[in-house]
């Protein structure tokens, strides 16, 4: 007896053993079971007619089988675009999230006018622009639509941009760069290994399988070889992103909008839904996709944190922060990407690939996961399958080149009802000031140089900020994350220009530069039209935003001359043109 009843103990563990590895094949199988169902054209629930739906997305409905196909026959199909196991490592963390209370909003459609953007600058035919039909989505194009795309730098001798690159103002040098200067040496005994490189995209473990130095640039290879985006890594140093005349920064605009995508990721943390692409060269970049039209203002009853994040303001960031000559934004380009064969058909995140979608106007759509604004509610669907949004190049992998993020002096409190210490106290600066690293002048020059760019775009989502961990205190701040900037054009919010008002400090360079960008032969509203116009995506910016861009400049002066009459030119503006401070900046 007491042998039977151990037998059947024994069996019943396998029993349960049996039952729960097949419950786990059952839950693997279960994308594939969804994926291989046919639903009948004319089945109730459904608008959409099966037909239409395949034409508009091949991939897709080989994945979901075709009517008359056998079962077998779409499964199949289905098993054959299944991506493998998500792989890709993630290269990249940018600045966190506030983990401050956040509120979920829909954001309610304006009606489309039709006033003319950037494309049209004085002098120009305004029929040659079309008018925004309310028929249907403008700025949303697809590639057979679009003629060749010109240069994305600045060009011909009729330029505005040419005309101001070679003003005295964008001529001056940095300090002579030192090993210590340069984030990498190129001259080092490192062999770059691109395939190692992208066994290091592809291999979540790394870099614990070898040496770092493996993955880093050499002098044994000529440089011209490097794909754009290492030449762009390259080129980092102790003082800026980039140098004004790199070209390896136009080539990889160009790069951004053209090079093949290999791989996709949804990136992790964060409010909003963003991927990571990888391209056929393994240059990486982060995609923003369009949610808005140029034209919707954030509504005034929105708080700051729960705007959505744009991609034209993106773009933007990057151009405007050139032409203030900060140079401290990565390059962004416009794409349209086909959400069908550079998305769904080359992810190998299964969380993604299940939020594809066709919707009842029979385009194809998906939503991804994030804390906000990742729902069918909150859809991103292509016109059928093509979609607009912005890619940032990537820095250096933290592995190569370690960042520390900074919390923003003048962080806003991210609540409903409470306000941030800098908001209720007038003399919060001079706290500030005696505070390291804010206790030298050139961090805290760097933030107002920050406030001035973030208010040009009515950016108040500024709460953190980086900087290269290898060059210490004396360096440049980073301009990452601008998504929430360029969201109204008919307010300028003056809190953001708080920071100027309490320290009354500027450098010399960028107080010139504002009032030559003030002057009608280089106005800043035209110098952005004529970056912007070059992007893929163009145009850019609705005509309003330019124009608010004028405006704010003259407020931004007017907040300077405030501090002089105050404190004298001495005490506010900070001579960094002088021949001793450029020599003291160098040592």
């Amino acid at each position: 007896m007491k042998m039977i009843l151990v037998r059947r103990f024994r069996v019943l563990i396998l029993m349960a053993f049996l039952v729960a590895c097949a419950l786990h094949i059952v839950l693997d199988l279960l994308p594939k079971l969804e994926r291989s169902g046919a639903q009948p054209s004319g089945e109730p629930g459904c608008s959409c007619a099966q037909p239409a739906a395949e034409a508009a997305a091949p991939g897709w409905a080989q994945a979901r089988g075709r009517p008359g196909e056998p079962p077998a026959a779409a499964s199949a199909a289905g098993d054959a675009g299944w991506p493998n196991k998500h792989t890709l490592r993630i290269l990249q963390d940018f600045s966190s999230d506030p983990s401050s209370n956040l509120t979920s909003h829909s954001l309610e459609k304006l009606p489309p006018a039709a006033e003319p953007v950037e494309g049209a600058l004085p002098g120009q035919d305004p029929g040659a622009l079309r008018p925004l039909d309310p028929g249907h989505r403008p700025l949303l194009r697809g590639h057979g639509t679009r003629g060749p795309v010109p240069p994305p730098g600045p060009s011909g001798d009729g330029s505005l941009l040419a005309r101001l690159f070679q003003h005295p103002l964008y001529q001056a040098a940095i300090p002579p760069l030192t090993e210590d200067d340069v984030l990498f040496n190129v001259n080092s005994d490192i062999r770059f290994n691109p395939k190692a490189a992208a066994a290091a995209a592809e291999n979540p473990d790394w870099p614990h399988e070898g040496p770092e130095d493996e993955f880093l640039p050499t002098g044994d290879t000529a440089v011209d070889s490097y794909p754009n985006w290492l030449k762009f890594h390259i080129g980092i140093n102790r003082y800026e992103l980039y140098s004004r005349h790199n070209p390896a920064v136009e080539a990889l605009l160009r790069d951004l909008g053209a090079q093949k995508i290999t791989s996709v990721a949804m990136k992790s943390g964060g409010t909003q839904l963003k991927l990571i692409m990888t391209f056929q060269n393994y240059g990486q970049a982060l995609f923003k996709p369009m949610k808005q039209m140029r034209e919707q203002e954030t509504p005034p009853d929105f708080f700051y944190f729960s705007d959505y994040e744009r991609h034209n303001a993106e773009i933007a960031a990057f151009h405007l922060d050139r032409i203030l000559d900060f140079r401290r934004v990565p390059p962004v380009a416009g794409r349209m990407v086909n959400m069908t064969k550079e998305i769904r058909d080359v992810t190998r995140d299964k969380k993604l690939w299940r939020t594809f979608f066709i919707s009842p106007a029979n385009n194809i759509c998906f939503y991804g996961e994030c804390s906000y604004y990742c729902s069918t509610e909150h859809a991103l669907c292509g016109r059928p399958d093509q979609i607009e949004g912005s890619l940032a190049a990537f820095l250096p992998d933290l592995a190569l080149a370690k960042r520390k993020t900074w919390r923003n002096p003048w962080r806003r409190s991210y609540h409903k009802r409470k306000k941030a210490e800098w908001e209720v106290d007038p003399d919060y600066c001079e706290e500030v000031k005696q505070t390291p690293p804010y206790d030298s002048s050139h961090r805290i020059l760097d933030v107002m140089d920050m406030t001035i760019f973030d208010f040009l775009m009515g950016n108040m989502d500024r709460h953190h900020y980086e900087t290269f961990e290898k060059f210490g205190n004396k360096t440049f701040i980073i301009h990452l994350d601008n998504g929430r900037g360029f969201g109204k054009y008919s307010h300028d919010e003056l809190s953001i220009l708080v920071p100027l008002q309490q320290c009354c400090r500027i450098r010399r360079s960028t107080y010139l530069r504002l009032q030559l960008l003030a002057k009608e032969e280089y106005k800043l509203s035209l110098l952005m039209a004529e970056s912007l116009r070059r992007d893929r995506v163009a145009p850019v910016l609705y005509r309003p935003h330019l124009e608010a861009l004028d405006r704010r400049l003259r407020v931004v002066l007017q907040a300077v001359r405030d501090c002089v009459e105050k404190n004298g030119l001495p005490g506010v503006v900070e001579d960094d043109l002088s021949p001793e401070h450029r020599a003291s900046a160098g040592r």
